[in-house]
């Protein structure tokens, strides 16, 4: 059986994102490196087993979320299917039942909001979990004076968590934005269409989802 923790701990996989990461780099992205990864791994991980899915499961979509990005290594164009197809080359060779194998390519190949949809609850958790990860440390550029609307928006966001209601009904991200470097209506600009993906998701999994942005309820 493949584990999270070998993906994790692969030295090939380990490159590929790395290099992945330094190619954003060049193209003025955010952080994706082994930090997004992991974060996404874990709240993908949080909703799938807060909602009593399986452990393994639960597993499948923490593999897919150490994955999901490593098709920005070909280009961040189309970078979900280019991933799910590096996805289905890496876990085939380690040997993974083609039934996991599937469920793992087909979330990574429907992650990115400009295609993707949640075709299954571990594409929904993933949706979820990526979408979510707005946070300062992903900014790269070091000159505020030169920030673009991607850097501001990241920057401004102090805190952010994404948390499920304890009659699980509903899923709620909850965002503290510094206004100094960004407000919400940046905010929406460039992300309503990933909102909208990850109202999709959540309803998928049967949840309601809320947008608070400095306590305000948006969504």
């Amino acid at each position: 059986m493949v584990t999270y923790e070998d993906i994790k701990n692969n030295p090939d996989i380990t490159t590929y994102i790395k290099h992945a990461d330094e190619a954003l780099v060049t193209l003025g992205f955010t952080e994706h490196s082994l930090a997004h990864v992991g974060i996404v791994a874990e709240n993908a991980s949080y909703i799938l087993k807060t909602l009593g899915f399986p452990e393994r499961v639960t597993e499948l979509a923490k593999i897919a979320a150490h994955l999901h990005d490593i098709g920005n290594l070909i280009n961040r164009v189309d970078h979900s299917q280019s991933g799910a197809v590096m996805a289905f080359r890496i876990l085939d060779k380690l040997g993974m039942p083609p039934d996991e194998i599937a469920q793992i390519v087909s979330a990574i190949g429907n992650h990115d909001e400009g295609t993707g949809r949640p075709v299954s609850p571990i594409a929904a958790a993933l949706i979820l979990a990526d979408k979510s990860d707005v946070r300062r440390t992903r900014v790269r550029n070091t000159d505020k004076s030169s920030f673009d609307i991607h850097d501001r928006v990241n920057y401004s966001v102090t805190s952010s968590k994404l948390k499920i209601s304890e009659d699980k009904t509903s899923i709620t991200l909850k965002l503290s934005i510094d206004t100094r470097y960004g407000n919400v209506m940046d905010y929406f600009e460039i992300f309503l269409e990933r909102m909208v993906l990850c109202r999709k998701a959540a309803e998928s999994l049967g949840l309601k989802f809320k947008l608070i942005i400095n306590g305000q309820p948006l969504i």
